[in-house]
């Protein structure tokens, strides 16, 4: 029987501390909020890149060359190819999705990892054999643990369960691949949904191949909540990044909370015109400070 993919996030991962902001929280209390979505990179976990698709170069080839040694592939060239064709094959899926009409588009990860072990193995960096052998879902999360290894935010667990327990709808809206459902049930000791997480409310890019900073997740969520009698100016969005997170959550009316807590991830973007004149609604230095500005 495979290892469990989630037993790989929990054997790479050690505790990560947030790294101070320097912030000043703005706590001033939200009335009639009756849902709460969060983004998951630097909001929910600690991530030691910064967040998801950010790491260096160097770190990148360290993390492929343990990736393929945990799956028993012998590696036969440099592996600095392999980073270099993970780079490619996701550029040219972006640009592909770019002049199909999709403005901030989203790969499948799985199908680029396909792609870059055939490839290693025509350029010889691995065999044939191992190429065909290796399941690319195992690699991808293999990679990932070792290039952006995440931990819980602090506080998080307190902060949902009270937000559960008074009654808020929780949601998720991620810039994620499908590894991250594996990254709670490594970390948070179970899937999304035990913390409170509703399955319909949870929307990321990789099953929409879209990304954040545009708007079809926040839409697709908008319209979950009509469904559900929640008014978009009823939802609070929580998310680290003024440009991917505040930006496109007031584009359609949620209220949003700036989560300023760790400087790895935080990002004001103020070089961004999308951003000029938007202030976020709070702004949250740790997650214990989000329960109490809220109010149903």
């Amino acid at each position: 029987m495979p290892e469990a993919l989630s037993n790989i996030f929990r054997r790479q991962s050690e505790p990560l501390e947030p790294i101070p902001t320097g912030e000043t929280p703005l706590l001033s209390k939200l009335p009639g909020i009756r849902a709460v979505l969060f983004d998951v990179y630097g909001t929910l976990f600690i991530s030691a890149s910064g967040d998801m698709g950010t790491t260096k170069e160097a770190a990148c080839e360290s993390a492929l060359v343990g990736a393929l040694e945990a799956l028993g592939i012998a590696v036969t060239g440099p592996t600095g190819q392999g980073v270099e064709l993970l780079a490619e094959r996701i550029a040219a899926s972006h640009g592909e999705s770019r002049e199909a009409g999709i403005e901030f588009p989203e790969v499948d990860i799985v199908a680029v990892w396909r792609q870059v072990l055939r490839e290693l193995a025509r350029r010889g960096v691995i065999g044939p054999s191992d190429a065909r052998a290796v399941d690319p879902r195992r690699l991808a999360v293999e990679y990932e643990a070792r290039a952006n290894p995440c931990w819980p935010m602090p506080g998080v667990r307190d902060c949902l369960d009270h937000l559960l327990g008074r009654g808020f709808l929780l949601g998720i809206i991620s810039n994620a691949q499908f590894y991250v459902v594996e990254l709670f049930e490594a970390l948070l000791d179970g899937p999304p949904e035990v913390w409170g997480f509703q399955r319909d409310l949870q929307f990321y890019s990789c099953r929409h191949g879209q990304a954040k900073p545009g708007t079809v997740l926040f839409e697709a969520a908008a319209r979950t909540l009509r469904r559900r009698g929640i008014a978009a100016a009823e939802a609070l969005y929580v998310g680290n990044d003024m440009l991917n997170d505040v930006f496109p959550a007031r584009q359609v009316g949620f209220c949003t909370a700036l989560f300023a807590g760790d400087a790895r991830s935080l990002r004001h973007r103020a070089e961004c015109p999308q951003v000029d004149g938007i202030s976020p609604d709070l702004v949250v230095t740790d997650l214990s400070q989000l329960p109490d500005t809220i109010i149903i």
